[in-house]
């Protein structure tokens, strides 16, 4: 089955705020994602006939199992490469949030999983050299920005 990047912002949008919510509208799907909730009513048909959540109209919306994995993996994924861009490559979180957000839906497992196991390596047998590699990027980051604009 072929989902779409779109559709797995909308499984992960869905599973964070039962998460942290429990009973999710179509109001918070859209605030989360800063769409129109017809928009979302759209979505949840099109993810409804997947089999991918559970949604009547004026009723409270449901991952199904296999919606649950695809957010979940989704989620660990952005999660994972949240840290790898800000512990590993010394990227602002601001901006490795929203790199992770889209990166997410593109990588393979097996590149996230690659992603890890290095980030793993790099923590154990080289914390000297990650520590000063990131020292030195923070250092240049603060310079950049005390650089008057050309």
């Amino acid at each position: 089955m072929e989902i779409t990047k779109r559709e797995e912002e909308y499984l992960e949008t869905i599973y964070l705020l039962h998460k942290n919510k429990g009973v999710i509208r179509v109001k918070d799907i859209a605030k989360a994602l800063r769409v129109k909730p017809p928009s979302v009513v759209d979505a949840l048909k099109k993810l409804s006939e997947k089999g991918l959540v559970e949604y009547e109209k004026y009723d409270r919306i449901l991952l199904t199992d296999k919606g649950k994995e695809i957010a979940e993996s989704t989620y660990l994924k952005h999660g994972l490469l949240t840290e790898f861009f800000i512990e590993v490559l010394g990227i602002p979180p601001e901006i490795a949030e929203h790199d992770a957000c889209q990166f997410e839906h593109y990588v393979h497992d097996i590149t996230v999983e690659r992603i890890r196991e290095f980030a793993q390596f790099i923590r154990e047998q080289c914390p000297y050299v990650l520590k000063q590699f990131l020292k030195e990027k923070l250092e240049k980051n603060s310079e950049n920005q005390k650089a008057p604009p050309r």
